[in-house]
Formats: structure tokens, sequence, C-alpha cells
């Protein structure tokens, strides 16, 4: 079965992103057709980069890091849920990826962002930067405004067309998880 981690990309105290990634995952493991994870940012501990040697010679020397590739190996396929901060993703999100090369490679991407404009700028950053480390993204997407989709900018509250789209969102995620299998074999 194909395995999706659904990655919440901040660890700010106080962060809507809990919310919204509690909802893609309660959305996705109803479906039924995979498995999903949801795989929160902040129970790793990275900090900055502090590996001593480049991420692609896979050679870790710090536990959180050996914790992290296990757990980013261990799946086909992500769903991001990211909010935009200063028209990029979070530093957090972006150390986390950095991290890691070959656990990353050959696997299928799907993004749902939360902001003042449905977090439309950290969507496109962060596909540039998957994009290096070898992940395939779809181009379906969730956006979600601070305004109409969270009550006084905090209670999440989104509108019911946003399930029909994060359904795509994942369709395509699990196509494409999928369809790079071949590729992700030893």
């Amino acid at each position: 079965m194909t395995k999706v981690g659904i990655i919440l990309g901040t660890t700010r105290p106080g962060r809507n992103g809990e919310a919204v990634a509690r909802w893609v995952h309660e959305l996705a493991a109803k479906r039924g057709d995979a498995e999903y994870e949801l795989v929160d940012l902040k129970d790793f501990a990275l900090g900055h980069l502090d590996e001593p040697n480049v991420p692609a010679m896979g050679d870790y020397q710090h536990e959180h890091t050996k914790r992290w590739s296990a757990k980013i190996d261990s799946f086909d396929a992500f769903v991001f849920v990211t909010p935009e901060y200063n028209h990029s993703i979070t530093g957090a999100l972006k150390d986390a990826i950095d991290f890691l090369y070959a656990e990353w490679n050959n696997k299928a991407a799907g993004f749902v962002g939360y902001g003042v404009d449905g977090a439309v700028r950290a969507v496109e950053h962060l596909r540039h930067i998957l994009a290096m480390v070898g992940v395939a993204t779809v181009v379906q997407q969730v956006t979600l405004s601070i305004y109409t989709d969270f009550e006084n900018a905090a209670e999440f509250k989104p509108a019911a067309a946003h399930e029909d789209k994060l359904g795509l969102v994942l369709d395509q995620v699990l196509a494409w998880g999928g369809a790079l299998r071949p590729l992700r074999v030893p």
C-alpha cells in the first residue's frame, strides 16, 4: 500500500497548521486508499542543518538526522501543509528538506497552503526546492485563506469546496507516487 506523509511545515507555537494538518489527515484516512501519517517537524527537533557531510552522501552523524532520514525514507509520497511567511516557506521546513537528499528522490508531493493569499507563493517556492531533491510535484493544490477559512484568523473552518480540492490533490499524489515506485527500487 502506498505510504503518504502529511508534513506539517511549521514549528511556531500557536500555529494554525496543526488544525489544517489534522483536517488533511482525517479526510485522507477516510479514503482507505493508502496509509497516511501526520509528520510534525517539531517532533524531530532538527534545528539548523548541523551535519558535517553533504546530505547527498547519506553519511549522517546526528541521531535527529538519522530519525528524520528513516521517517522520510519510509514514504512513497507527501502532502506538505505549509503557511506562507514573508512570501515563502518557513525556515524550519527549508532546513528539514535540506537535511536529506536521497530519501526525497523519485517521490511525489502535493500541497495544502494557508495564509493571507492561500500560500500560493510559498507553494511555488516549495515546488522549486523539492525539484532540486528529485520530488515530482502535482498540479492540484489546496489554498486556504486566513480571512475566509479561519474564524478570527485562528479557528480553522474551511469552506466545503476545499474537501473536493484535497481529493484531487490526493488522487494525483497517489497516482504519481505509484508511477514513480519503479524508480525507487534499490
